[in-house]
């Protein structure tokens, strides 16, 4: 539009609000200053250029242009909407209440703003204000279909019941809450307690967690809107939101490790002052993930050695861009979580915990780098190779150098094709695990795991039922091996979270072997996956009950009894 028509004002101000999603606020203050240029009287510009001023803590130069937009129009509340739009997108979402209400004294009649104060209102905690907020913008505007969302779920919300202790408050359906109360509250103090003293802060609570069986209940809490597809989880600071394991089908996701995520939100964006960029925000809560259980690591490595292999790695300088992308966001998720545990190992816990409260300080990346003596240029340089120390390996080995062949399962021309391109290819992962897949519908056992071992010695970290420790597995269990199944599966259970096909399978094996470690290991995860299923709940009651934990074994039981098990009689009893 701007090559047709460089004085339109309108897409001059639109390239703003991305350059201003994306954090690259001199560009946006660029663009406006060639509107305000043609037209210095243009609200919308001088509304915008407020709200980098206000992001900038330019307070002087904020009042100034506040007084400027008002000295044009007397009644312009949105001059201070709009900033508050702008805070509530950088996180600082109690500053955005205080200003939109700013704007509401000057202009108490904008529909527009009660709806967004009731948005922000939301993600500080405060719903009773919140409702109140969106009633009124309602009464003006029944159509707007984000303020009726919110009203609506917030209907649903009235439904749920609440419980409290220590740091946290819990809300939960009523249908889901002799299920989740005990494990969601012992963990949210778990993380609040561990990560508050790894990062030497004390949190400000209470901490308020909602828990939604519906998606798009979570969507609209979030956002006012539906959809979010592949969001788990969102922190407002100290409002953590997310799905329940019942939104989404079995095995879709692992709520522990999305509940810990979040948690380490809330640490970093308090000790930050809410003012953390995405990349490092994202960046420490994936981190704390994988510190927290390896497993809970997210699933990407072989994802990003081949974004190496097609030279896909963002720079530094483009991380944060990254999140503004559906292309590009799974891969930022992983990077910044790498580059976070590159600069622990590097320059120490402190360095990291010292970038995060110079944000709080109010400054910009380039200046928060340099108060931990760190720098856009050498930051990049230690990284490309600490990525290429981890993962340069791997990616050789996962390198496509041939199209796929297609493997019927009883294809042996295709398996001797396979055969010859392993001969030439010994150390590349696709060429084993094709020639390992295809043997092993062939039922070619003995050769088949031969090719899954090379395979998953090239990419252990591979996850999936349908990888090469899961493949080794289930040949293991075809031939009566349960011990080597077993270890097969733990290999497999090391770096996949969600497995539920692996989990149900080494829990079924150590059940038939009578293996009370693997037992117990193996319905633990499956309760991380999957904790409406009463089978583990029961199971763990058991062995709780053998090892004299009767507190811990009365807590399962509960559970399971509440799940309804398909032998009642069984868990009455065990619970009598």
């Amino acid at each position: 539009a701007l090559v047709i028509d460089p004085d339109s004002a309108e897409a001059r101000l639109v390239v703003a609000e991305l350059d201003l999603d994306a954090r690259n606020r001199k560009s946006a203050r660029d663009q406006i200053e060639e509107v305000l240029a043609i037209n210095p009287n243009n609200l919308e510009a001088r509304a915008l250029l407020a709200a980098i001023d206000y992001l900038e803590d330019r307070t002087d130069d904020f009042v100034d242009d506040v007084a400027f937009a008002l000295g044009i129009n007397s009644s312009y509340g949105d001059v201070y909407r709009v900033s508050a739009a702008r805070a509530a997108g950088a996180y600082r979402f109690p500053e955005a209440v205080n200003l939109v209400r700013q704007g509401l004294e000057i202009e108490p009649e904008n529909t527009r703003a009660y709806a967004e104060l009731g948005l922000y209102l939301l993600r500080t905690g405060d719903e009773v204000a919140a409702r109140s907020a969106l009633e009124r913008s309602f009464a003006n505007d029944p159509f707007d279909v984000m303020t009726f969302n919110l009203l609506s779920m917030m209907d649903t919300l009235e439904e749920f019941e609440t419980f409290e202790r220590d740091d946290v408050i819990l809300r939960l359906h009523p249908d889901e809450a002799p299920v989740l109360r005990e494990a969601v509250l012992g963990l949210a103090q778990e993380a609040i307690d561990t990560l508050s003293s790894r990062y030497r802060m004390t949190v400000q609570g209470p901490i308020l967690i909602e828990i939604f069986p519906k998606h798009d209940d979570f969507a609209v809490r979030t956002l006012g809107l539906p959809g979010m597809i592949g969001a788990l989880g969102a922190c407002f600071g100290s409002v953590v939101t997310m799905d329940s394991p019942r939104a989404r089908p079995p095995g879709d996701f692992n709520w522990k490790s999305t509940l810990w995520h979040e948690i380490a939100h809330v640490i970093t964006l308090q000790m930050s002052k809410q003012r953390l960029p995405r990349w490092l925000s994202e960046g420490i809560s994936t981190y704390e993930e994988k510190v927290a259980s390896p497993a809970w690591g997210r699933d990407q490595a072989m994802e990003f050695a081949e974004s190496m292999n097609q030279d896909n790695v963002l720079s530094i300088r483009e991380l944060n861009s990254g999140f503004q992308r559906p292309d590009t966001i799974s891969l930022a998720y992983f990077q910044a979580s790498i580059l976070v545990e590159h600069i622990v190992e590097k320059h120490g816990a402190e360095v990291l915990q010292g970038l995060v409260r110079a944000y709080g300080d109010g400054l910009e990346t380039e200046q928060a780098l340099a108060t931990v003596e760190l720098d856009f240029d050498s930051l990049q340089t230690s990284f490309n190779e600490a990525i290429e120390d981890q993962f340069g390996s791997l990616r050789l080995a996962l390198k496509r150098r041939e199209e796929p062949v297609s493997v019927p399962r009883d294809g042996n021309e295709d398996i001797a094709v396979l055969r010859e391109r392993v001969s030439q290819q010994p150390g590349n992962f696709w060429a084993q695990f094709a020639l390992g897949r295809a043997l092993f519908y062939s039922g070619e056992f003995d050769d088949a795991r031969v090719a899954f071992q090379f395979a998953g010695a090239l990419a252990p970290m591979a996850t999936g039922f349908d990888s090469p420790s899961g493949f080794l597995a289930r040949i293991a269990q075809e031939e009566g091996d349960r011990e080597a199944a077993k270890n097969h599966l733990e290999s497999l259970l090391e770096y996949d979270e969600t497995s539920l096909d692996a989990v149900r399978l080494l829990a079924a094996l150590a059940e038939e072997t009578a293996d009370r470690e693997r037992m117990r290991h193996a319905y633990e995860r499956h309760n991380e996956i999957d904790p409406f299923d009463p089978i583990p709940h029961q199971a763990l009651g058991r062995l709780a009950m053998a090892d004299g934990l009767f507190a811990e074994a009365i807590e399962e039981l509960e559970v399971a009894l509440a799940l309804g098990p398909v032998d009642r009689v069984s868990a009455y009893s065990d619970f009598a």
